[in-house]
């Protein structure tokens, strides 16, 4: 799978704000790893916000 160069970026740009990891960090990961750190990401984000929507924490 080819992504776009904005859906690259903002992928790249999203972990990289809430994990301080730098861009050729984040950019060496595999299409797959970034996608499953951007789920993660969402959902702690999610139960952080909502805490009453999802019990994991």
């Amino acid at each position: 799978m080819t992504l776009r160069p904005d859906q690259l970026r903002a992928e790249a740009a999203y972990i990289a704000y809430h994990f301080h990891w730098s861009p050729t960090d984040v950019l060496t990961l595999s299409h797959g790893e970034r996608r499953a750190w951007v789920r993660e990401i969402a959902r702690i984000n999610t139960t952080v916000n909502h805490p009453d929507a999802n019990g994991d924490w």
